[in-house]
């Protein structure tokens, strides 16, 4: 594996060409200290059996399809699936494929691009895909950018899978929480969506007003308005250190793994979209560029 490291004033990202993966990146806390804010292996061997797509693009599809194929253009594509459940692109996805270096810049604004060809049928999608992920570095802002085009109509539906730590707590019971979202995806117990939205409202899910995360623990789809930001802010009351997320994706999974003191968010777009023609398209066809860009903002408390 190959690693890269981008810095500049306030961040430091060390990326690898395996999974494209997101490994370090250094935030200094209210106390001066460097702050890991993602969780990883040091070892970049370990990624090789890690299966919680630590830090990793995610695709071709991001997130739950229900059942065990594809309908695109009344063509019918088998698809890998566990349980009725095809998950983050299948058994080896995006995040299990070497990238190519495609450039690197270490200018005032510093960035890696990394680029993968997904050749047709690859995990069962049609369609030759090629991927373009980028990272840099904006300030006290880290820019991802998910690109993806495709020689015939395909489905596309990119995110980054960080898991941010913003402290060395031990849980991220004391994490303060808000999500710009009115409404939730409705799942079921397999966390398929059913095609419904819910009011988060007065709900266990409802973090409109900022609130601590507590005992909560969420696997959850968000509906949010992809033309407005922030989509989500966190920060720890122990290192000062804030978290806002943007994005031009019309949904945010937020998720809190119940082993390990992190949160994750999503953005992408809706889970299951291929099986529901109420949700946004998630279809690319040729001529077409997918795009994929969210913006993670860092600063301190006052």
């Amino acid at each position: 594996m190959k690693v890269q490291t981008l810095k500049n004033d306030f961040l430091q990202l060390t990326t690898l060409d395996y999974g494209a993966i997101n490994q370090e990146l250094l935030v200094t806390d209210r106390h001066g200290d460097p702050v890991n804010c993602v969780v990883g292996f040091k070892d970049p061997e370990a990624y090789l059996a890690d299966h919680r797509s630590l830090g990793a693009c995610v695709g071709r599809f991001a997130g739950r399809i229900s059942g065990s194929h594809l309908s695109i253009e009344d063509t019918t594509y088998p698809i890998h699936s566990e349980n009725g459940v095809h998950l983050h692109g299948g058994k080896t996805g995006l995040g299990r494929r070497t990238f190519r270096l495609k450039e690197i810049n270490q200018g005032s604004n510093p960035y890696v691009t990394y680029e993968y060809i997904s050749p047709h049928l690859e995990e069962g999608y049609p369609g030759e895909v090629k991927v373009l992920v980028t990272y840099q570095l904006l300030g006290k802002t880290l820019r991802i950018l998910h690109e993806a085009t495709t020689d015939r109509p395909t489905i596309v539906n990119l995110t980054n899978h960080s898991y941010f730590r913003l402290d060395g707590e031990s849980t991220p019971d004391h994490l303060q929480l808000q999500v710009f979202s009115e409404e939730r995806l409705e799942t079921r117990e397999d966390l398929v969506p059913t095609g419904k939205l819910l009011p988060v409202q007065g709900t266990e899910y409802d973090f409109q007003r900022p609130r601590s995360l507590g005992t909560t623990r969420l696997d959850t789809p968000y509906a949010v308005d992809p033309g407005k930001d922030p989509k989500a802010i966190a920060w720890s009351p122990v290192s000062g250190i804030r978290l806002t997320v943007e994005s031009n994706q019309p949904a945010l999974v937020v998720f809190t793994p119940p082993d390990l003191p992190a949160i994750c968010f999503e953005t992408q777009k809706y889970p299951d979209a291929p099986n529901h023609a109420s949700f946004p398209s998630c279809l690319l066809r040729p001529g077409e560029t997918y795009r994929n860009e969210s913006f993670f903002r860092f600063d301190l408390l006052p």
